[in-house]
């Protein structure tokens, strides 16, 4: 009996030390791991800088680009999770509200286990830890096949431009719609078939507040877009019902005017809300096609997927970036040059805002600025902190793309309550926006106003507020109307 004892008491011991060894082990290659994937991404970053400051035009490279560049956002992604992971804002812990709620985190893609945190959190671990691994892998092999890639790319020129620091290039630019652009002006320089009766006709669709007229406003200020056409015309009317040929052109605005290229070839931006009568769009397209010469062609923007059905190419379907990209974005926007990696706490806690913003452009922007205002965690969490209640309050109003047309509560930030107990502020929607032309007519409060309470009196009734003036073309001012409104338990 004691040499059986003996034995199992020497077996566990074994296994005990074993167990002790492997987790060092795993530890090690677990920083190593991270140390290579940083390594990596620096490398990547460089490729992918060099190939957006060169006019590239080869279909292929920019498809190469658009990979290497989701790699180099789910690679930051990672990292930055993997630094969150430990830390906590004040009594809570940001990481683990992290690994809950993103969709892309491989903890998602697992059963979740109701027997206890523990467990867990050691397959959370365990599965991040191979993607880990996997990814540096994926992008080992991506770094060592861009060799002819970088000879390639040297063939191309530069673009003229004024040398930026990253985040301010970030701040200034499109962001993640480099292939919806291009295939845009693909469709644009395509000649048309010999003997070819019909208009080229593009759809771009998505949700209100995605994108879709900044993309076209790109789009149309490319230099090989205003030496192909003569004439750029832009219709907002958004209602074709009642349109004929000549009242549709009365209300068109001349974008760009090209007398020199010696051709007549016309591009019409057509910006709807919704839908159109299909009689309405046959009429306005055969009268169209009577007056507008070979090689013109239509971009049609709407929120309907309807509209589609009139495209006589692939229409271009915008949605919300993945998470991956709308971090790398929103972290470029919140931190500019300041190095994130000397405030992993306020990194954790940026990074839980943004999986709350839904990839809104407009929402990054504007809690962007705010949280540059004041570099410390104490502000930032109570940022987080409102940032949560107003989404709590408003969750059955919220659906994928929380910028819809639908009235909800408004966040506040201040420390005292400048209006009676009974009310609250109300955001009232459908928003509107202004072009850079109408900036004398813009609200001076604006919605960092609004969560601060900075007024001397309180407002009466309804009013507007500017919420966010763009910074890329088309420069629209982002306008809402707000009103207090009577508190209601239900």
């Amino acid at each position: 009996m004691e040499t059986f004892i003996s034995a199992v008491l020497g077996d566990l011991a074994g296994r005990a030390i074993s167990f002790v060894v492997d987790k060092c082990r795993e530890q090690g290659t677990e920083e190593d791991d991270l140390q290579r994937l940083h390594q990596l991404l620096l490398r990547l970053r460089v490729i992918i800088e060099e190939a957006e400051g060169r006019c590239v035009t080869n279909r292929g490279m920019i498809c190469q680009v658009s990979m290497m560049r989701k790699q180099m956002f789910r690679g930051h992604y990672l990292l930055d999770t993997f630094k969150c992971r430990e830390k906590k804002t004040d009594d809570e812990e940001v990481s683990r509200s992290l690994f809950i709620q993103s969709k892309f985190n491989p903890a998602k893609r697992f059963r979740r286990l109701s027997s206890g945190t523990q467990i867990e959190s050691i397959e959370i671990g365990r599965d991040i830890s191979k993607e880990l691994k996997q990814l540096v892998l994926a992008l080992e092999t991506v770094v060592v096949d861009m060799k002819e890639f970088a000879i390639f790319l040297m063939s191309y020129p530069r673009m003229c431009r004024e040398p930026y620091g990253a985040y301010l290039f970030f701040d200034k630019c499109m962001f993640g719609r480099q292939m919806e652009r291009e295939q845009a002006i693909s469709f644009l320089l395509q000649p048309e078939p010999l003997g070819g009766l019909n208009l080229g006709v593009l759809p771009i669709v998505g949700p209100g507040l995605i994108g879709k007229s900044t993309l076209v406003e790109h789009v149309c200020d490319d230099e090989r877009v205003h030496n192909h056409f003569s004439l750029i015309l832009l219709y907002n009317g958004n209602d074709l019902k009642d349109e004929t040929a000549m009242t549709f052109r009365d209300h068109c605005v001349v974008k760009h005017q090209n007398m020199a290229s010696g051709k007549e070839r016309l591009l019409v931006v057509i910006e709807l809300l919704g839908d159109v009568d299909e009689e309405a769009w046959k009429r306005l397209l055969h009268s169209a096609e009577s007056c507008m010469t070979c090689g013109s062609k239509i971009i049609v923007t709407s929120r309907s997927e309807k509209m589609i059905r009139f495209g006589t190419a692939e229409a271009i379907k915008l949605s919300c970036l993945s998470e991956e990209a709308y971090w790398y974005f929103f972290k470029m926007l919140v931190f500019g040059s300041t190095d994130p990696e000397e405030h992993p706490r306020l990194t954790s806690i940026a990074m839980e805002l943004a999986l709350r913003m839904c990839g809104s452009f407009i929402s990054a922007c504007v809690i962007a600025a705010l949280l540059r205002e004041n570099l410390s965690a104490w502000f930032w969490f109570r940022v987080l902190r409102s940032f949560r209640k107003y989404m709590q309050k408003n969750l059955l109003l919220f659906g994928e793309y929380r910028d819809v047309d639908k009235s909800r509560y408004i966040m506040t930030i201040a420390e005292t309550q400048r209006v009676s107990k009974d009310l609250k502020l109300f955001l009232l929607y459908p928003s509107y926006q202004k072009g850079p032309a109408a900036q004398g007519e813009v609200p001076r409060i604006t919605v960092v106003d609004v969560l601060f309470s900075r007024w001397s009196t309180v407002p009466q009734g309804k009013f507007e507020v500017l919420c966010w003036r763009s910074v890329i073309p088309p420069y629209y001012n982002y306008i809402y109307v707000c009103e207090f409104v009577q508190h209601k338990n239900t």
